[in-house]
């Protein structure tokens, strides 16, 4: 039988150092891994030295790892009316994905940002120059990828419309590779698809409004909020709102079945996680 196209992995810490991720992700039972490159909080990203990019893809031939992505930092908003944050924003997605190009990453996500005291559409507008910038002359292997947000307060991206207009600007542009589809965060944010007809009928409108080309990759977790209760609150699998049953209809039906699943769970109990997604793939 040949090995499955979908891995499965998690978000895993780079306490130590970024070249500790693939073997941290390797004592979990993760086929691929998730991390982030720098503090989400803030700060300086760590210097990449030739030291740490070899010790880096020394640990990924070790664990046999093929590929792994990485989580922009928390404090991202491409619509911020603040000049510096916007422009700090900018910088460090860029910088992401320049150092996610070196580390041999495939995807750079991120969440958009939220807006106040202006409209979605002023919002949504600044979003897009704010991507023509980060890909502006960018020519690395590492492309951006928009991740689908929970819809708290005046959060962007968390409908189909908001990020397909947010997108629709730079979808000609190399270094831009589609939408991350977090279940929890689409589950909040008002989609059903834990029935085959509602897992049908919302990747019907996925389709028509971005296009299932475009979706790349996707965070599977359970939600501590029920169906549009518009929070991002992650639970592990089959202990929340969406159920593992309702999680298998989504991830069996393509192309999420042929697309890698990453786990954003707590890490104590994870391994119980890994073990569901395993047997939802069915290998």
């Amino acid at each position: 039988m040949p090995p499955p196209t979908t891995k499965i992995g998690a978000h895993v810490s780079i306490a130590g150092g970024v070249f500790n991720a693939p073997l941290r992700a390797k004592e979990e039972g993760c086929e691929t891994f998730q991390c982030f490159t720098r503090s989400p909080q803030g700060g300086p990203a760590p210097e990449l030295t030739d030291k740490v990019i070899s010790s880096f893809k020394r640990n990924m031939r070790t664990t046999g790892i093929d590929r792994f992505y990485i989580h922009a930092p928390y404090y991202i908003n491409l619509a911020s009316l603040v000049d510096r944050i916007r422009r700090s924003s900018i910088a460090v997605i860029r910088e992401e994905l320049e150092r996610g190009s070196i580390l041999g990453g495939r995807f750079v996500m991120f969440h958009p940002g939220s807006y106040t005291d202006q409209t979605l559409e002023e919002a949504t507008a600044k979003v897009q120059d704010a991507l023509g910038q980060i890909l502006d002359g960018y020519s690395g292997s590492c492309k951006l990828l928009i991740e689908i947000s929970a819809g708290s307060g005046n959060v962007l991206g968390d409908t189909f419309r908001e990020v397909a207009d947010m997108m629709k600007t730079v979808t000609g542009l190399a270094g831009f590779g589609g939408v991350c589809f977090d279940t929890c965060h689409a589950f909040a944010s008002g989609y059903d698809f834990r029935t085959p007809d509602t897992a049908a009928a919302m990747l019907r409108e996925f389709d028509s409004i971005i296009g299932l080309k475009w979706l790349k990759l996707t965070h599977v977790n359970d939600s501590k909020a029920d169906l549009g209760g518009r929070k991002d609150r992650h639970e592990h699998v089959g202990l929340g709102h969406i159920g593992t049953a309702g999680l298998s209809e989504l991830l069996k039906t393509p192309p999420f079945s042929r697309i890698d699943w990453l786990l954003e769970t707590q890490s104590e109990g994870r391994g119980a996680d890994i073990e569901a997604l395993a047997r939802i793939r069915g290998v």
